[in-house]
């Protein structure tokens, strides 16, 4: 009998597949959107309409694709198709940063730096290309794995002739406005590597550094202190002893009180506020303060103070002499109130001395080694000494003269080099410079970045506060990979030689040739009338070697890419990358483009956190947490990586770990069983373009859940457009959860066991096929493998016509806001209703008053406060079906509660509900369901 009645019901199926084996379906899924140029009709269906251009920032191509740079693709991926199903068309052109330090590294580790000091640069360049393409082509394998789509067959790459020449173009676009300039102003300069640094390639960490104070002597004598004379001394504290020997001046702060502490007959300098604690500190057991003949104690300001002079702390002995100056950025927090300053050494100092006419000395070469010599602006005593190891000797030295006061270890933050890991130093070099006030450049990028949209909101912030206090940019390198800076030095008089004619020569021989021709092109052969010396008439010209910051190179991809490209555009709409490229990538980009164009190269930015692994530890090989993106699309599959980059808040650090994908996993099988349960009364059962129900005819309960389930879609288009994934992802799957313990459980007993074509029956399917193509849409843009599987499964009707999920439209909603909101305070009554019948039937069960152990058995007596009660009797719902019991009574009361008692009736044997069952021993909807099927059959 059981069998006859299976045949009657309406039971599930599908071809869409329990086991999703993404691991082995996906690569072939992929195989077929390259073969049906997927990106291209993508592009094609929305031609002629409003673009949307994210562009793409270039991970440096260094390396297979980690975590951080799937975070990133996929990010944009989901961006751009929604965008996409909104009828934007999105050309998507994805680039890689292929010049610069790590490259030229690498092939460094490779050939041992004996046997590359020995390369010509052009071999050098030539080695760098070839390692550079090898990693681009690895890099978008891995990317167009992960599900992304893009103009990957065209990419930009920043070695290319158009590009080489774009960098001097928008340089001759700063230049000419006067805010380029040469000059030996202290940088970070990485003596591991040979070269300068800019702010956006120094990374922090700690470093012990040898603190100390030491007493220089004074050369003159403040009005006051006349009794002291030839035993005064001013203190001064130092992290840095190694930059002594470039002292040529001490920082006061212009406000701040001076005292003079009289010890052991010496009278010491230092700041009134921080008296008791160094004395404390230096065992000044018992000392007085300077007083004026009328009794006061003697007390100056720094900027009265300002222009004393002292013997400078190593050459004093050779008359050479130290000056007292102020500024504002002294603190009396720690040491003594003054500092000593070596302008060469330090940008605030430099800044400091150039305002008081104080020289810029530099003992230190390259090597970060002493200048050997006697005198001021060598090592002295230390001459060809590394500087770090004259930490120490220094120090002795000091000791042994009896100027050292004390010596302390300290722990402090410390600039690193971002690629050598490297301590760096502050060198003064002659270097190129952008000028961020000469101009007005600070002035007019923060203009600029109020017209931006900043995703989150206060990420703007950052980068705001990084223009404010930013030096000029320096934008030379010491290396052989990337785009030299077209400057010519005069081999007769020693001129630097730049100029418009120049410019153009030169952006003219890159677009033909390329930057490596600067290399190989004597410049007579390509300068034309413009090889001349503008000071003396030669035509005897040399190429300067520097080349041009990386950081520039990547930044000008806003001409090079989406000027230069004319189905991109300028600004472009979106820029998203790491929350490190408010000094980087965002920053130069920002630069660039209003020193060239007095415009911000974007409308909008997304700032993202960093990946780290589940205990929050960044990742690293020898730690053993890296996620590998490549291993986890050959074993769980892109489609739960991409389900984790939208489960997590990206505008934060997230973390990462098996356990992490694990749950992810699991949140994407409850999401696909949704799909396959779903499809089971829809494919080959259900056309909603042939037998839908107008939504006004659905049963109450459908039309409940129809404004529910358009309310959720609103919610996750915003998120989208907020470009807040984690609450689609929330919101999406809280959804799928709560239809699975709720409506679906509901309603599958009047989809199977319902008469085929009975009005209730294609009421359900009506609005279970609404659910699955809203999920389908809305999913889409995360679920690009999975949803692309569902498409063949649906009928024409539910996938707008096309093959592929990518090609979908945004979800239209069956209802508008007007039409589904009255019906939401009904849904939330429905919802307080289940939970309270839930934890009444859970007693009744523990109690033995439903034996059965299923809710069919049981019918429930309901309280409700009368507002809702109100709100559901309107719709006219019958609460049994969605509280799956036999029957419901109910009664206004205070709050929402249930009182459960076992069913009347008897369990009818085909669809288990408890009713009165007929002569056939089925209950009355049966009964006729069967009798249909019979006359059918």
């Amino acid at each position: 009998m059981a069998n006859e009645y299976k045949k009657t019901m309406n039971l599930p199926k599908t071809g869409f597949p329990m086991r999703a084996s993404l691991a082995q379906n996906e690569p072939k899924r992929l195989a077929q959107w390259n073969e049906d140029k997927l990106y291209e009709q993508l592009l094609k269906k929305n031609e002629g309409h409003e673009k949307f251009v994210l562009h793409d920032g270039p991970p440096y191509a260094n390396g297979p694709i980690h975590l951080g740079h799937a975070q990133n693709k996929i990010s944009k991926d989901i961006i751009n198709r929604y965008w996409a199903m909104r009828g934007y068309q999105t050309p998507y052109v994805p680039g890689w940063d292929c010049h610069g330090q790590p490259i030229e590294h690498k092939v460094e580790e490779t050939l041992g730096t004996e046997k590359f000091n020995q390369l010509p640069t052009v071999k050098i360049r030539e080695l760098c290309r070839k390692m550079a393409v090898e990693q681009v082509d690895t890099q978008r394998q891995g990317f167009k794995r992960l599900g992304v789509l893009a103009e990957w067959d065209n990419p930009y790459l920043t070695y290319v002739h158009d590009y080489d020449a774009t960098d001097v173009e928008i340089f001759k676009a700063i230049f000419d406005k006067g805010a380029i300039y040469r000059g030996r102003k202290p940088v970070h300069w990485c003596t591991h590597c040979h070269t300068a640094l800019a702010e956006a390639e120094i990374e922090y960490g700690d470093e012990v550094s040898p603190a100390i104070f030491v007493r220089f002597e004074m050369t003159t004598v403040p009005a006051g202190l006349e009794t002291y004379e030839g035993n005064l001394w001013v203190d001064i504290w130092t992290t840095t002893p190694w930059t002594l020997p470039a002292d040529d001046a001490v920082i006061l702060h212009p406000e701040a009180d001076y005292v003079a502490v009289v010890v052991d007959g010496r009278a010491e300098l230092m700041a009134e506020a921080l008296v008791e604690k160094d004395c404390a500190k230096f065992g000044y057991e018992s000392y007085e303060l300077a007083r004026r003949e009328n009794g006061e104690v003697w007390r100056m300001t720094g900027e009265e103070l300002c222009h004393n002079k002292y013997k400078q702390p190593i050459f004093g002995d050779q008359g050479v002499e130290g000056e007292f100056i102020y500024a504002d950025y002294v603190t009396l927090e720690d040491g003594t109130g003054i500092v000593h300053t070596a302008p060469g050494h330090g940008v605030d100092d430099y800044n400091a001395g150039m305002r008081f006419g104080i020289p810029v000395v530099m003992p230190v070469d390259d090597d970060g080694n002493f200048y050997k010599g006697d005198g001021m602006g060598t090592g002295g005593p230390w001459s060809g000494m590394n500087v770090n190891d004259a930490n120490p000797k220094i120090i002795e030295w000091l000791e042994e003269r009896g100027t050292l006061i004390l010596h302390e270890d300290i722990t402090h933050s410390y600039p690193h080099c971002w690629r050598c890991k490297q301590p760096v130093i502050f060198r003064a070099t002659s270097q190129w410079f952008v000028s961020m006030d000469k101009t007005g450049l600070r002035k007019d990028a923060l203009r600029e970045l109020e017209k931006v949209k900043f995703y989150p909101a206060h990420s703007r912030n950052r980068i705001t506060s990084m223009v404010e206090g930013r030096p000029d940019w320096c934008i030379s390198r010491q290396r052989n990979w990337g785009v030299p800076i077209p400057a010519y030095t005069c081999q007769d008089c020693g001129e630097t030689v730049m100029n418009d004619a120049t410019l153009d020569k030169v952006i003219e021989l890159f677009r033909e040739k390329g930057s490596d021709a600067w290399f190989t092109e004597d410049p007579a052969s390509y300068l034309g009338d413009a090889c001349v010396c503008p000071k003396c008439g030669s035509h005897n010209l040399k190429a300067n070697t520097d080349i041009l910051d990386v950081w520039w190179d990547s930044g000008v991809s806003h001409t090079a890419v989406c000027k230069h490209r004319g189905y991109l555009k300028f600004p472009a709409d979106m820029y998203l990358e790491g929350s490190d490229q408010h000094r980087g990538w965002f920053m130069s980009s920002l630069m660039t483009s209003v020193g060239a164009y007095d415009v911000a190269p974007y409308k909008s930015i997304v700032s993202q956190g960093f990946t780290l692994d589940g205990q929050g530890r960044k990742m690293s090989k020898s730690l053993g947490n890296v996620i590998d993106p490549n291993k986890e699309c050959d074993t769980r599959g892109a489609d739960v990586l991409r389900l984790w980059v939208a489960s997590v808040d990206t505008s934060t650090d997230v973390p990462c770990d098996d356990t992490i994908l694990d749950h992810v996993g699991d949140a994407y099988r409850k999401i696909r069983n949704t799909f396959r349960f779903l499809l089971g009364e829809i494919e080959d059962q259900f056309d909603p373009a042939t037998q839908g129900v107008p939504v006004s005819e659905l049963t109450a309960y459908d039309r409940i859940t129809l404004a529910h389930m358009c309310e959720v879609h609103d919610t996750v288009a915003r998120a989208y457009e907020g470009y807040r994934f984690n609450v689609v992802f929330r919101t999406l799957y809280d959804y799928v959860t709560e239809l699975s313990n709720g409506y679906l459980n509901a309603t599958k007993d009047r989809v199977y066991c319902g008469a085929t074509n009975s009005p209730e029956r294609r009421s359900a399917q009506t609005t279970w096929a609404y659910i699955l193509s809203m999920l389908i849409h809305d999913f889409q843009p995360i679920l690009v493998y999975t949803t692309d599987e569902v498409m063949p499964h649906l009928p024409a009707s539910m996938r707008d016509n096309q093959e592929h999920a990518a090609l979908l439209d945004w979800y239209q909603a069956p209802m508008t806001t007007v039409e589904y909101e009255p019906l939401l305070k009904a849904h939330k009554a429905l919802a307080e209703t289940r939970s309270a019948f839930t934890k009444a039937y859970e007693e009744a069960t523990s109690e033995g008053v439903i034996p059965e152990k299923t809710s069919q058995a049981a019918r429930a007596a309901l309280t409700m406060p009368a507002e809702a009660l109100e709100e559901l009797e309107a719709t006219g719902i019958d609460l049994a079906e969605p509280l799956v019991c036999s029957a419901v009574t109910v009664a206004a009361g205070d709050e929402f509660s249930a009182a459960v008692s076992h069913a009347e009736g008897e369990r009818c044997p085909r669809c288990w509900n408890w009713r009165k069952l007929g002569e056939d021993g089925l209950c009355c909807r049966c009964h006729d369901a069967v009798e249909g099927a019979s006359e059918q059959g």
